[in-house]
Formats: structure tokens, sequence, C-alpha cells
């Protein structure tokens, strides 16, 4: 990623420089003075960052060979803890897919060895999807790996800075993971 950075002195105080949603916004001013064109300054440049982000998330899990979608399962049985399981209900409910989907993923990615299915004890009827040995060590090392993207993404920003983005951004992502259903 090339990012071009202009420093005025040894404190270095970042002068602001224009980027692609500053001459977005001013056309927007320019051909439509009637609106208030103000939430593009923000919006427009986190969706901006989010396809960066995806592009560096797509590098680091190809790095391990897997796909977005597998990282989302695989890290979510990884975050579950000792033994790694959860129901397909519980995956569904982290991954937001639907239950077709999860029952995709589940299949294919226990065909690679990297889950396993197993009874649940506690429901005759129900299974519970178990991390291998082999799945875990894949998400261990595309987490890394991913860290280190995010960081580089971060590397401008103090860390009160990147404290401060992420409360912001927490104000704003939270309504929407807090609705029922």
């Amino acid at each position: 990623m090339d990012i071009k950075r202009l420093y005025v002195d040894t404190t270095t105080t970042l002068i602001a420089m224009e980027d692609e949603v500053d001459r977005l916004v001013a056309a927007w001013r320019r051909e439509r003075p009637d609106l208030d064109v103000e939430p593009l300054e923000v919006l427009s440049r986190v969706s901006r960052l989010a396809r960066h982000l995806d592009r560096a998330r797509r590098l680091a899990f190809s790095e391990h060979g897997l796909e977005p979608w597998e990282f989302d399962v695989l890290t979510a049985l990884r975050r579950a803890g000792t033994p790694y399981q959860l129901s397909p209900g519980q995956l569904l409910t982290q991954t937001l897919v639907t239950s077709g989907t999860m029952t995709n993923r589940i299949d294919r990615l226990a065909k690679k060895g990297l889950v396993e299915r197993l009874p649940d004890p506690s429901d005759r009827r129900g299974v519970l999807v178990r991390l291998t040995d082999e799945g875990r060590d894949r998400a261990d090392q595309a987490l890394a790996g991913l860290l280190d993207q995010e960081r580089a993404i971060l590397a401008e920003l103090t860390r009160a800075q990147r404290g401060e983005l992420a409360g912001l951004l927490r104000q704003l992502t939270a309504p929407f993971d807090n609705i029922p259903g």
C-alpha cells in the first residue's frame, strides 16, 4: 500500500493532504450546492478504507490457503476456547449467514480437514462443529498475518488516535450490532 505523507518539520506535523474523497465532495458541492454532502466526508472514507482492508484481509488469508469465509468460521471456533467447538446455530449467530450457507461451509471445511462434526452430548439430534489441530494452526497463522496487514494500515496513527478512532467507530456500529433478530 503506497500512502504519501508530507511532513513539514522534525516534530512530524502532518499537513492535511487532499484525497479522492476531498475531490468527490468538492465536485458535489459545486454541482449540488443545495445538498449537505458532509456525510460523504466520513462515510466515503470508511467505504474506501473498507475496500483497502478487504484487500489486506484477502492477502493475509490467501497466504495461508484460506478464503475470508473460511477464516470467519475457523476463528469463531478458535475464539470459543478449548475444546474449540460450537453448534451450527452458534456459528450462524457469529458469522451472520443462513443455515443453508453454514451447512455448506461446514461441509467444505470438514472435507479440507479443518473442522469435524461430532454428536452433541446434550442433544441426540444435534451436532457440534470442532476445530481440528490443522484448522487451529491455519486460523492462528492467518490471524497473525491479518494483524500484520492491519498494523500497516494503522501505522500513521498514534496509539491515542487509534483509541479515539475505535471509540468513534464503535458509536456508529454498536446500534447495528444490537438490533434484535
